[in-house]
């Protein structure tokens, strides 16, 4: 996309000539012959990228052009043309945020030369801020496994389009932290954002939680209540474990969905809403459709895009990144040494299949690090180890099991190392690639219809 560059200058001559050599230069430009006329185009619409103006123009001058564009969002970005002996009043302008400035009359390359150093600076500044945006969207998630860039990806393209989202995974898989994703990528970023677990409450004291109630509409309610959609009127609304929903309650949400306004408990009038709607859920709501426990029409109202969140185990190359980052916040906050992924750790890691996921995964290290006060983690208190073992009754692993879950771990740790490149992989281990898919294959990291 072109760069849109506004010349100012009162004299025709000038603005002619920098227009000529601007578009040569794959430039789109703009101009205008006074300052007051610069500030009506800044004020319009589409977005100028860069403004050469001219230092001495009648009704507004290039520093008049500078202190007003202050106010103005986004502020322009401006160069200036001087007159020999005007040095002063462009220091001046520097100071009130002019970006360079060039003297008449000018040497065509040397306007090419301070345009191209602003243009790339300014485009650099860009692309650093979209990037930090990536980072904050992103902020709660760790991972290096394509399996969650794919999802990543996803979470960053749909987000910022209003339409439902239905985010299905295994629970402790981190479904809330993709519907917050999701929120911060969404214009309704600095809108409500209300969370509602459809598990937590009878069917009764769900639809007045939703939906709202009027005083006096069943025992207890004491005073009205407006409800959580119109709580979160213009924001978004994270329905968690939707799945478990009664019908009549699914009956109530789809007219929601259908006609956006909902009816308190108890009340004649109706209420506009308008509210984006997360819907997550670790039940397979296609089968619960089948079954008819759940609305095949309300399913695939939530259902118009579904982002699926992988299982741990499907992602063992998260294991080390995960267990870094939740070692590095649980020794902060416990005031402990920072606790290193060894390769003993990951091969006690590994060797668990994490049937509670990430959560399951947090929860162990966060109890192992408080009971760990010198930074040196006891590994037999994490999933697996002796301690439970004895506690459950489960038999103990022999030799055979300890090694091949050593190796697996320094497979994974390889595979994190190498950011998922199996021949960098294989050359870390200093084995051959077949060997490296032999083994991926044997420890169950390789997905099915993954390529030989």
């Amino acid at each position: 996309m072109k760069a849109r560059v506004l010349v100012a200058d009162d004299d025709a001559g000038v603005r002619y000539t920098l227009r000529g050599l601007l578009e040569d230069d794959g430039l789109e430009v703009e101009e205008v012959g006074d300052g007051e006329a610069a500030l009506r185009r800044l004020a319009a619409e589409p977005p100028v990228d860069l403004v050469i103006s001219d230092l001495r123009m009648p009704k507004v001058d290039g520093i008049e052009l500078l202190r007003r564009g202050r106010a103005l969002s986004p502020v322009p970005r401006v160069i200036l043309i001087t007159a020999h002996g005007s040095e002063r009043h462009a220091v001046e302008a520097m100071k009130l945020g002019a970006l360079d400035y060039f003297r008449k009359p000018f040497e065509v390359d040397d306007v090419l030369v301070v345009v191209r150093r602003v243009l790339g600076t300014l485009a650099l500044e860009a692309k650093n801020e979209q990037l930090a945006g990536e980072v904050n969207l992103l902020r709660s998630l760790v991972f290096v496994s394509e399996a969650m860039s794919r999802l990543a990806l996803l979470v960053k393209r749909v987000g910022p389009r209003d339409v439902t989202v239905l985010i299905t995974g295994e629970s402790g898989t981190g479904k809330e932290r993709i519907a917050e994703a999701l929120v911060r990528a969404s214009p309704r970023a600095d809108r409500p954002f209300v969370r509602f677990n459809c598990a937590a409450l009878t069917p009764e004291l769900a639809d007045a939680e939703l939906f709202g109630h009027a005083r006096g509409a069943f025992t207890g309610a004491v005073r009205a209540r407006q409800g959580l959609f119109r709580e979160a009127d213009g924001g978004t609304l994270l329905l968690d474990e939707v799945g478990e929903l009664e019908p009549a309650t699914q009956a109530k949400l789809l007219r929601v969905l259908q006609e956006g306004e909902v009816r308190p408990v108890g009340e004649d009038r109706a209420w506009p809403v308008d509210v984006r709607i997360l819907a997550a859920t670790h039940r397979d709501l296609a089968q619960r459709v089948k079954e008819g426990r759940f609305r095949e029409d309300l399913f695939y109202r939530l259902k118009v895009v579904n982002l699926h969140v992988p299982p741990l185990r499907e992602r063992p190359e998260d294991l080390a990144a995960l267990a870094k980052h939740f070692l590095t916040r649980f020794a902060e906050r416990f005031h402990v040494p920072a606790v290193q992924v060894t390769p003993e750790l990951m091969a006690r890691l590994t060797a668990w299949r994490w049937p509670g996921n990430v959560r399951e995964l947090e929860n162990a290290l966060e109890s192992a690090v408080a009971m760990s006060p010198d930074g040196t983690l006891d590994l037999s208190l994490l999933p697996g180890g002796p301690e439970q073992e004895r506690r459950e009754g489960a038999p103990r692993a022999g030799l055979k099991e300890k090694v091949e879950a050593y190796e697996r771990a320094l497979v994974v740790a390889a595979l994190e190392e190498a950011h998922g490149n199996r021949s960098e992989a294989a050359r870390l281990l200093d084995i051959g690639r077949a060997t490296l898919h032999d083994k991926l294959k044997k420890y169950g990291l390789v997905h099915e219809g993954e390529a030989e």
